[in-house]
């Protein structure tokens, strides 16, 4: 299945270009908030996504933004050749909180009581029927989520369905709108998220003294279809597996993140020798960099060069893998693998900076909490 459009919603802006600019730039998309701490009297550095969209779709940044991607990613598969008459297509939406700052309005502004046109932008099936509506599509149509690693649930989705013969194509799409003070609060109290650090100091994945994620949000949407005639790459395989350890914590031994990557390689029917990039889930926690450490030991044999995102991006959530698989299908296209500028003495395979792509597969490793484990196996097109 190949990736045939590309729609982006970030913390850089309302386009794929924006974002692809953003981290060839090197430079984070978050920045100074106020209104953040557990008194909301605090600054806090955090990857939020500009206001924007179109007014028609509501006043929910969370609904247009999940509309934006949609038509972004859409309008490039047909520029690229894609035309829907007569395919099946189906929706995939990956979240994992949803439209966190409306029912917050929902409860604490309108205490329950608002007219039912407005509740009804509340409900996870509305935004994906909005999109099934504009585009005329006829096929399934639901929400998946998977934590951190809802992105990949997504588009391993996707996959199984068109595997199956149920569609033709499949517009995946994955957003996390939740980078509320409410939330950043209880991640920086979990010891996962830091507010009070710039990302190059506080995001150092595969790096001496990494403290923790910076957290972000996005909408990323993709058009799945091999009837298009200029692709950006190609989703050879995937795996999921679960830790059935912690609501939280990693599993120390890692066998199952250690057994998903190897299933996903299985799956994709190449040989781990063959992985030129692992473009890892890097949230820069200690429990993270281990974790991933095994994998590209025990499964990789420290071969591929290691990229990471996150120290530019931010941490999107549920839409973290969506937005990283959006920069990998760019470097395909573009020639150019990108990861963020290494700060302090790293893996050895870690690369700094923007660097030629030399071709060849990437696995896209996905780590959730709840134990969620995830790895998609990317291709040239």
């Amino acid at each position: 299945m190949s990736i045939a459009g590309i729609g982006v919603v970030s913390g850089y802006g309302w386009s794929r270009e924006q974002l692809w600019q953003g981290v060839m730039g090197g430079k984070p998309a978050a920045r100074l908030y106020p209104g953040y701490g557990p008194d909301r009297d605090q600054h806090a550095w955090v990857g939020r996504v500009p206001d924007g969209g179109d007014p028609a779709h509501g006043r929910s940044l969370f609904g247009r933004a999940v509309h934006a991607a949609a038509v972004e990613a859409v309008a490039d598969a047909e520029a690229r050749g894609w035309r829907r008459d007569g395919r099946t297509v189906g929706l995939v939406h990956a979240f994992t909180l949803g439209d966190v700052a409306d029912w917050r309005d929902f409860y604490l502004v309108d205490h329950g009581h608002r007219r039912s046109r407005d509740y009804l932008r509340l409900l996870p099936s509305t935004p994906i029927s909005v999109v099934m509506q504009e585009f005329g599509f006829h096929g399934p149509a639901m929400n998946v989520s998977a934590a951190c690693s809802s992105g990949t649930a997504g588009l391993l989705t996707a996959k199984m369905w068109r595997d199956a013969g149920l569609v033709d194509d499949v517009l995946c799409i994955a957003t996390d709108i939740s980078a509320t003070p409410d939330m950043l609060e209880h991640f920086v109290r979990l010891g996962a998220a830091v507010a009070d650090a710039d990302p190059f100091t506080a995001c150092r994945p595969f790096q001496d003294d990494t403290l923790g994620f910076t957290i972000a949000e996005a909408s990323a949407a993709f058009l799945l279809s091999d009837a298009v005639d200029t692709p950006y790459a190609r989703i050879l395989g995937g795996a999921m597996t679960n830790d059935a350890f912690h609501v939280v914590s990693v599993e120390p031994t890692h066998t199952q993140l250690i057994a998903c990557a190897r299933r996903a390689l299985t799956v994709a029917g190449i040989d781990a020798a063959d992985v030129r990039y692992v473009n890892a889930h890097a949230t820069g926690t200690r429990q993270c960099d281990a974790a991933e450490r095994a994998v590209l030991t025990a499964v990789f044999g420290d071969r591929p060069v290691i990229t990471a995102l996150k120290p530019l991006t931010g941490h999107c959530q549920g839409a973290s893998a969506a937005v990283e698989v959006a920069v990998i299908a760019l470097s395909y296209e573009r020639g150019i693998a990108v990861s963020a500028p290494v700060m302090a003495p790293a893996h050895p395979r870690l690369l700094d900076g923007p660097a030629p792509m030399t071709g060849g597969f990437t696995v896209k490793l996905s780590m959730g909490m709840g134990g969620n484990n995830g790895a998609v196996v990317l291709g040239p097109a």
